[in-house]
């Protein structure tokens, strides 16, 4: 049985370097920490999410009547799960678990289909009945980049399509993305907290038509998004933050193909190409390597709570080129 409900925090621990969490930045930037301080004596209010809308209409070209905010991508995924009322749910693995723990929490039946990796964890066909369909995009734990068009085939009369791009703006230029376009049976999901280091603030978005927005809103708990999320929202949707994340993304980008070398250079089989700030390979012995590693100061993900994936897979968060460097050197050690 998955454990759908493991996440990359559970593997970090005193004294590790993490390499399990998909959070680059260590803490938001000044910029954001300002802003955020400058809310806190005003949080006698109840908040209201009315600006942070305006600012993700306005990043994305869309209407206000097409963006839902949300505490984090998590929350999204409940709403989607308890408010469409889909009756034959499709995932595609492997990806995040949350999608599918939501849906069977909600009582929603859900079927499988796997990608492979001999095949660079491709996006293949899904079943023809299938209501509700969820794809990460780049997808966790894969790091792969579905083409748009293959997403858009996806959509049909009666389904609803769910793409996940929470990692979307930690590629540069944000290439593929959905979250501009309006396609009916589509909804494009948003996280801020990974590209900013505001994790434990929950703040992300939902953009969709507006029809199953207002169905995701209707089940909505009332202030679900606090106060200094819905500043968060603002201030990340800003052009000149837009434009800071793509500069982010450029140095990860950079960061990881560096990593990526050296784990070729040892002979560590990685599929597919890897487009985020995070990369998932096999190991001969992974779940003995994962232990050795941390023995070593190391945290990694394991990545057998992955449906499709086995013990011997391990997903890995980029980091800076020293500290890359230091853990490939540690990896050579061990295997």
């Amino acid at each position: 049985m998955v454990d759908l409900w493991h996440h990359g925090d559970r593997e970090v621990g005193p004294g590790l370097v993490d390499l399990a969490v998909n959070v680059r930045l260590a803490e938001p930037p000044g910029w954001l920490l300002a802003e955020l301080t400058a809310e806190l004596p005003r949080l006698a209010a109840y908040p209201d999410t009315t600006e942070a809308t305006e600012a993700v209409a306005a990043r994305h070209s869309r209407s206000t009547g097409e963006v839902l905010v949300t505490a984090g991508a998590a929350e999204a995924f409940t709403l989607i799960a308890r408010g469409l009322g889909a009756r034959r749910a499709c995932v595609v693995h492997p990806q995040f678990t949350e999608p599918e723990a939501a849906l069977l929490a909600a009582d929603v039946p859900v079927s499988r289909v796997i990608l492979r990796p001999e095949e660079g964890f491709v996006l293949g066909s899904v079943p023809e009945d299938a209501d509700l369909v969820v794809v990460g995009n780049p997808t966790n734990p894969t790091s792969v980049l579905h083409p748009a068009s293959r997403l858009r085939s996806l959509c049909r009369p009666g389904r609803v399509v769910v793409v996940d791009e929470a990692f979307l703006d930690a590629v540069p230029g944000e290439p593929e993305s959905l979250a501009g376009e309006v396609v009916p049976g589509l909804l494009v999901i948003r996280s801020l907290t990974k590209t900013w280091g505001i994790a434990g603030l929950r703040a992300g978005y939902v953009l969709g038509p507006s029809a199953l927005i207002d169905r995701l809103r209707a089940v909505q708990p009332p202030w679900s998004v606090s106060a200094l999320a819905a500043v968060a929202v603002v201030a990340c949707c800003r052009p000149e933050a837009v434009k800071e994340a793509d500069e982010l993304a450029v140095a990860a980008e950079a960061d990881r193909e560096f990593l990526l070398a050296g784990l070729r250079d040892l002979g560590v089989s990685v599929y597919g190409e890897p487009r985020a700030p995070f990369v998932l390979a096999e190991f001969h012995d992974g779940a003995r390597l994962r232990e050795r590693l941390r023995e070593r100061g190391y945290a990694v993900r394991r990545a057998d709570t992955f449906p499709g994936l086995g013990p011997d897979w391990l997903r890995i968060a980029v980091r800076s080129r020293p500290v890359m460097t230091e853990f490939l050197t540690t990896l050579n050690e061990l295997t």
